[in-house]
C-alpha cells in the first residue's frame, strides 16, 4: 500500500453533481482538497436529463449560487433554453428551469475544478473509508494508494452496488457505460445501514427521424432569466469553447433552442400493457424503491389506466449533438418493446432509437444516521451527501454537496457547523426532511414541503442566504457587494414608493391592488432595475401573508432554537411513549423544533422533554 505524500483537510469521493459543489466549496473556503472520481471525464455529467431547475428546484439553485457554489452560473454559461414555470401563478410556486448543452456543461464544470485553487483531481476506485476509532482518517483505492484526510464527503451517487435492468436483463453500473463502486462492503464494515432504491432513464432518439410538424414546439423566455446572481460577470474567452452564452452591452446573450411536446395514444399503452410481464419492475428484477413523482411508463401505464394519453416533451441534449432525450418516456422494457411504443407516438412514428431507457438500482443509506451538519453519527469527520442519502435529482444532490463541503471545511478550520432553517432556505428544508424523518423512496424537493415557501421564493435568495455565504467564506467580495447594492436600491425604492402619490395615495398603497401592476406606474419607477421592480412588486402584493408568515416564525423560534442537551436519557424522561423513546434515540434530534417533526412524537411527547429538560440535570440523573 502506497500513502500519498500530501496530508488533505478534505476528500471527496464521486465527482457528480454533489461531489463538485462539495469540493469546489470547501476548496474555495482555504482547505486542501482532493476530489476522487472513477472517471475524469464524467465530472459533472447530467446521468439522466439535460436540464437544471424547476418547480422548487429552481429555488434550490438560486440558493446555491446566493452561497457561493457553481450550479448556477455553470448552468447559464451552457444553457440553451430557459423558462420560468408557473409564471402565471404565485410567486411562491414559481421556479425557474434551464435546458442544458450536455457535454458543454459537463466539460465546462471539469475545467472549473481543474482551475480551482486548493483542489487537486484524481481518477480512483475507491475500496476502503479509513478510521481509527470512530474517526475518519481517509480512504484507500483499489489501485492501493491511501489518501490521508481531515475528513471525507462520501457522494457516490447510483453507483452504490448499481445494477442496470433493460428488459430481463442486468450489468453492474451505475450509469449506462460506468462500472459500479463496491463501496458498500465498506460502509457495511463501519456499521451503516444500507437499503435499497431504483431510478430510471428513458430513450434516446436521433434528431432526423423525428417529424417535429406532427409536435407543438416550445420556445424559452424572451428574454431569458439568468440563474446566477453573477451572471453579469459572464463572458466568452477565446478558447472557452465549453461557454455558450454571455453577458454583453448590458444583456443576457442566449441562442435558445425549442423543445417539443407530444403524447402517448391507445396503442403506445397496449404495447407496455402487453408487454409488462418483460419488465424487470413488474416481474420481481427490481427490489429497490422507484421515484412516486418522476413514475416511469410503465407505471403510469398501469396506475393511471384511465388516462388516454400521457404528455412527453422532447429536449434537445445541445446545441452540437442530434440527441434527443424523452421526457415523461422513463423506461426498463426490452429494446424491441421500446423501439415498438417509441414508434406509436405521433411524429415518432420512424424515430431511431440511439440510446435505450433503462432502469438502475442502488444502494443508500438512510438519511437518519446524519447530524443536521450532514455528517454521520456513527463516525466523525464523515459527511454523506447527494443521492447516497435517498434523494432524486441533481438540484438536491447539489445542495447538499454544498452544505457537506462547506460544514468539513469548518470542522477543519474549527467552527461550528452551518445549519439553514425551515425558514431561511429550501435546503434547510431539505436537509431538515431527510435527518429528521428519513425517506423509503427517493426523495424530490417540491414547494409544498416547505411551510414557508412565500418567503423562500426565487427570487430573494440573494437576500436570504448571500451574507450567510460571507460569514462562511465562500462568497467573494464582488458578490457581496453587489447584495449590497441591490438592498440600496429595494431600500431607496421603497421610500419613493411612499413619497410618490397618485389622487393623495402612495403608489406603495396603489400596487397592493390586484389590477395595479409596475407597468402601470409614473415615469420614474420605469427606469428602476427590472429584478428590484419586479421584487418590490411582490413583497407589496403579498405584504399581509408575509408578515403573518414572520409572526409564525417568531412564534415558533425559542423551541426551533432551543437545543436539547446532550445529558438527556430518552429511556428515563417520565410519562414517554415506548415508540417516541426509540424514534428519539435513533434520530438524536438536535433541537426541539427538530424533535417535533420527527415521524409518530406528538406534542405531549415534546412537552414532556421540555419538562424534564426544565428539572434540570442533577433531578434527571437522581431519578
Amino acid at each position: 500500500m502506497f500513502e500519498y505524500p500530501k496530508i488533505y483537510d478534505v476528500v471527496v469521493i464521486g465527482a457528480g453533481h454533489a461531489g463538485v459543489e462539495a469540493a469546489l466549496a470547501s476548496a474555495r473556503m482555504g482547505c486542501e482538497t482532493l476530489l476522487l472520481t472513477m472517471n475524469l471525464d464524467t465530472i459533472g455529467q447530467m446521468s439522466c436529463n439535460p436540464a437544471i431547475g424547476g418547480l422548487a428546484k429552481g429555488q434550490i439553485v438560486r440558493e446555491i449560487d446566493a452561497l457561493g457554489g457553481e450550479m448556477g452560473i455553470n448552468t447559464d454559461a451552457t444553457g440553451i433554453q430557459f423558462r420560468m414555470l408557473n409564471a402565471s401563478k404565485g410567486a411562491s410556486v414559481r421556479g425557474p428551469r434551464a435546458q442544458c448543452d450536455k457535454k458543454a456543461y459537463q466539460f465546462r464544470l471539469k475545467a472549473t475544478c481543474e482551475r480551482q485553487e486548493h483542489l487537486d483531481i484524481k481518477q480512483g476506485h475507491i475500496a476502503e473509508i479509513l478510521v481509527d476509532g470512530e474517526q475518519v482518517t481517509g480512504v484507500s483505492t483499489q489501485l492501493g494508494v491511501t489518501y490521508r484526510s481531515r475528513t471525507v464527503i462520501v457522494t457516490t451517487g447510483t453507483f452504490l452496488q448499481g445494477l442496470m435492468h433493460v428488459g430481463l436483463r442486468n450489468t453492474p453500473g451505475g450509469r449506462m457505460g460506468d462500472t459500479a463502486s463496491g463501496l458498500s462492503a465498506s460502509l457495511l464494515r463501519l456499521g451503516f445501514e444500507l437499503k435499497r432504491l431504483k431510478t430510471g432513464t428513458p430513450p434516446r432518439l436521433l434528431k432526423k427521424s423525428i417529424d417535429f410538424s406532427r409536435m407543438d414546439l416550445q420556445e424559452g423566455d424572451q428574454p431569458p432569466k439568468p440563474f446566477s446572481y453573477m451572471v453579469d460577470g459572464l463572458t466568452r474567452k477565446r478558447d472557452d469553447i465549453f461557454t455558450l452564452n454571455e453577458w454583453r452591452d448590458g444583456m443576457f446573450h442566449v441562442e435558445q433552442l425549442a423543445c417539443a411536446i407530444t403524447y402517448t395514444t391507445a396503442e403506445t399503452h397496449e404495447i407496455v400493457r402487453s408487454n409488462l410481464d418483460k419488465s424487470p419492475l413488474y416481474c420481481g428484477r427490481i427490489e429497490g424503491v422507484g421515484p412516486r413523482y418522476c413514475p416511469s411508463l410503465e407505471d403510469k401505464v398501469v396506475r393511471f389506466a384511465d388516462k388516454e394519453r400521457h404528455q412527453l416533451f422532447l429536449e434537445p441534449e445541445g446545441r452540437h449533438t442530434d440527441e434527443y432525450y424523452i421526457n415523461g418516456c422513463s423506461t426498463s422494457l426490452p429494446f424491441e418493446v421500446q423501439l415498438a411504443f417509441i414508434r406509436s407516438v405521433p411524429g415518432l412514428e420512424k424515430a431511431e432509437i440511439m440510446r435505450a431507457g433503462y432502469a438502475v438500482e442502488y444502494d443508500f443509506s438512510p438519511p437518519t444516521q446524519l447530524k443536521p451538519s450532514l455528517e454521520t453519527k456513527r463516525v466523525a469527520g464523515l459527511f454523506f451527501a447527494g443521492q447516497l442519502n435517498g434523494t432524486s435529482g441533481y438540484e438536491e444532490a447539489a445542495g447538499q454537496g454544498l452544505i457537506a463541503g462547506i460544514n468539513a471545511a469548518r470542522q477543519v478550520q474549527g467552527h461550528a457547523p452551518l445549519i439553514l432553517r425551515r425558514d431561511q432556505a429550501y435546503i434547510g428544508v431539505l436537509i431538515d426532511d431527510l435527518v429528521t424523518k428519513g425517506t423509503e423512496e427517493p426523495y424530490r424537493m417540491f414547494t409544498s414541503r416547505a411551510e414557508h415557501r412565500l418567503l423562500l421564493r426565487h427570487d430573494n435568495a440573494d437576500l436570504r442566504l448571500t451574507e450567510v455565504g460571507a460569514e462562511v467564506g465562500l462568497a467573494s467580495p464582488e458578490r457581496t457587494a453587489k447584495l449590497h447594492a441591490k438592498q440600496t436600491a429595494l431600500a431607496e425604492t421603497r421610500n419613493l414608493l411612499q413619497t410618490l402619490k397618485q389622487d393623495n395615495q402612495p403608489w406603495a398603497h396603489l400596487l397592493k391592488r390586484p389590477e395595479i401592476t409596475w407597468a402601470d406606474l409614473p415615469r420614474p419607477f420605469q427606469a428602476i432595475n427590472a429584478e428590484v421592480a419586479s421584487q418590490l412588486e411582490t413583497e407589496i402584493k403579498y405584504e399581509g401573508y408575509l408578515r403573518r408568515e414572520q409572526a409564525h416564525i417568531e412564534r415558533n423560534r425559542a423551541d426551533e432554537d432551543r437545543t436539547i442537551p446532550d445529558w438527556i436519557d430518552f429511556d428515563i424522561v417520565p410519562g414517554l411513549k415506548a415508540e417516541a423513546r426509540v424514534k428519539l434515540k435513533r434520530i438524536q434530534p438536535r433541537t426541539f423544533g427538530q424533535a417535533s417533526r420527527i415521524s409518530g412524537i406528538n406534542p405531549t411527547d415534546v412537552a414532556l422533554l421540555q419538562v424534564h429538560t426544565k428539572r434540570g440535570k442533577t433531578a434527571a440523573l437522581s431519578k
